[in-house]
């Protein structure tokens, strides 16, 4: 059996330190400055299509009531004045922020 030198033992720890504060570091990282998000459409995602999504919210079907966009709704994550963003319902996509899903929830 081969014991461990110790400047192995050092090299391990300064490796394994930089990689967790490399780790940290990019966790800290807004989400958006990784990479932009798809679009979500119907053809892309078969929640949108069950829930009716629409990139208008004019275009939307019943139950739909005008006014109701989703940059109005608690499941949209982006920020104000931004025409794409994410959402709860919709993971990995980026919904467009004038339109509507079935799943809109007015933000109080």
């Amino acid at each position: 059996m081969t014991e461990e030198t110790p400047s192995s033992r050092r090299r391990f720890l300064k490796l394994a330190g930089g990689a967790t504060a490399a780790a940290m570091f990019l966790g800290a990282l807004p989400r958006r400055v990784w990479a932009a998000l798809p679009h979500l459409t119907q053809a892309n995602n078969a929640t949108a299509k069950a829930l009716h999504y629409v990139d208008d919210e004019t275009q939307a079907p019943a139950p739909h009531t005008p006014g109701q966009r989703c940059d109005g709704c608690v499941h949209y994550q982006g920020k104000p004045g931004e025409a794409w963003g994410p959402c709860a319902i919709f993971p990995g996509y980026d919904v467009n922020a004038k339109g509507w899903c079935a799943g809109f929830q007015a933000k109080s």
